[in-house]
């Protein structure tokens, strides 16, 4: 048994259809990536580890992500298929090293759509406590006795509410997700403007009142902000031009969102002391301490329109990267079934649903945004690693876009996320392998068996699965 098979890196036949453009996919990263991390994680790693030198936390966090949107940009102009890293390392390392990297981003976007579901439940209860509406307690949030909450009910109507989206077409939905980025981008440029004129630089004294070792937790808080750019690869089945295209999107949507979260951080520290910021909504809060309550309500509103698109976005990336492992064989074929009206993976989506709505209405939100960030680390990794081994390998193989100064770039993405993951729990950690090690029983019991390279392997026992060699 040849676990180390690698797939054919060529364009694959898809039932999805191809309706993206450059501008779809700079949209679909700023809506994945402008969302919890701006509007509620701030605040938090403001006040408990980085002080005004959040936006320090935000370039360092921002630099691994470069880093890694380079390497992101290449595969995805490389190998235009469905399922983003999963794709990339079946085409670099292997059948194994591929399953382990989609078990790994199953963990990612699951958990980071329900940590989504669950800000945005939390935004949303504080708009309708504005007009004096609330939701009963035992229902306003996740399982927690002694608070006397149990389950979260908003969230979960938030992610059905979703996928009623998404089951209408990825065009229907992508028009919708660039009206909302617009909003959302109309209220951060707002808060910038609004709040500049408040900022007081006494309150950036300290500076640096946790030290550098705030600075970098802070930035493996704040990380969580970036997630995002790598569901854009996600989309390459469905892109016009996915060579061209794909890298527009991803460098465009990081670099956009880069520079938005640095200048929020700066204004967000610069009106408030940070010791005040551990709040769930920072910015209406900040903009609320200099009286502007007009300007909160509406980052209120935005919040919750931004929150939404990121919930939309990764979800979405959840579903076509079940749809890519289904249709290798890895999971059951039932994943890759797509309707023959609007080629959604119908029930792919229902199911992804489900397993979102029962984490986000049951586990607390930092736990699933610790589990998020781990898993993208771990991407970001092996992806850049991947492409120091495929320019070795196939250096002949035709690339829309290359990374610069390989190995270097893409030895400094594995060195500063590698970094960052030091920075996380040691549960987080734990929870990371045991999650590997039901990955692995799931691939040796299942996959590995019904892989369809596995299939072509015993029909043609000399057929060589190592392309361009």
């Amino acid at each position: 048994m040849n676990y180390f098979r690698k797939k054919q890196i060529s364009a694959p036949d898809s039932s999805l259809k191809k309706t993206l453009g450059g501008f779809d996919l700079t949209m679909l990263g700023v809506g994945a990536i402008i969302g919890t991390g701006i509007f509620v994680l701030t605040g938090v790693a403001a006040a408990t580890h980085a002080g005004p030198a959040l936006i320090l936390s935000f370039i360092l966090a921002g630099l691994s992500c470069v880093f890694a949107a380079l390497c992101y940009a290449e595969f995805a102009s490389t190998v235009p298929a469905a399922g983003s890293a999963y794709a990339y390392s079946y085409a670099a390392f292997g059948e194994i090293i591929a399953w382990i990297m989609g078990w790994t981003l199953i963990l990612e976007y699951g958990f980071a759509s329900s940590a989504v579901a669950s800000g945005w439940s939390g935004y949303f209860q504080g708009l309708l406590a504005g007009f004096n509406i609330h939701v009963p307690t035992a229902l306003s949030s996740a399982y927690n006795p002694a608070a006397g909450t149990y389950i979260d009910l908003p969230a979960i109507l938030a992610v059905f509410g979703i996928t009623a989206l998404l089951i209408q077409g990825v065009k229907k939905s992508s028009r919708l997700n660039n009206i909302m980025v617009i909003i959302k981008l109309a209220v951060v440029l707002l808060f910038i403007v609004v709040g500049a004129g408040y900022v007081k630089p006494d309150n950036w004294t300290p500076f640096m009142p946790f030290g550098f070792g705030g600075v970098a937790t802070g930035a493996a808080t704040v990380f969580f902000a970036y997630i995002g750019f790598d569901a854009v690869s996600t989309a390459a089945e469905e892109v016009k031009n996915p060579k061209k295209n794909m890298p527009i999107g991803i460098i465009a949507s990081l670099l956009i969102c880069t520079v938005l979260y640095i200048v929020v951080s700066a204004i967000l520290t610069g009106i408030v002391p940070y010791t005040d910021l551990n709040v769930k909504n920072p910015v209406a809060f900040a903009l609320n301490y200099i009286h502007q309550d007009w300007a909160a309500g509406l980052i209120s509103v935005g919040a919750i329109t931004g929150i939404t698109t990121v919930l939309l976005v990764m979800m979405y990336g959840q579903t076509r990267l079940l749809y890519a492992m289904s249709r290798d064989g890895l999971l059951p074929a039932v994943l890759s079934k797509v309707s023959p009206k609007t080629k959604v993976p119908t029930l792919n989506t229902w199911i992804t649903a489900a397993v979102v709505a029962f984490f986000s209405g049951v586990v607390p939100l930092g736990k699933l945004a610790e589990l998020t960030n781990i898993g993208t680390l771990f991407a970001f990794i092996v992806v850049s690693i991947g492409i120091i081994v495929l320019r070795k390998t196939q250096p002949d193989l035709k690339r829309g876009f290359k990374v610069p100064f390989v190995p270097v770039i893409p030895a400094l993405a594995v060195l500063f996320c590698g970094y960052l993951t030091l920075q996380l729990p040691k549960t987080t950690w734990i929870s990371f392998v045991v999650w590997l090690a039901i990955g692995l029983v799931i691939y040796f019991t299942y996959g590995r068996k019904h892989s369809h390279l596995n299939k072509v392997e015993q029909n043609s026992p000399t057929t060589n699965t190592v392309v361009n060699k």
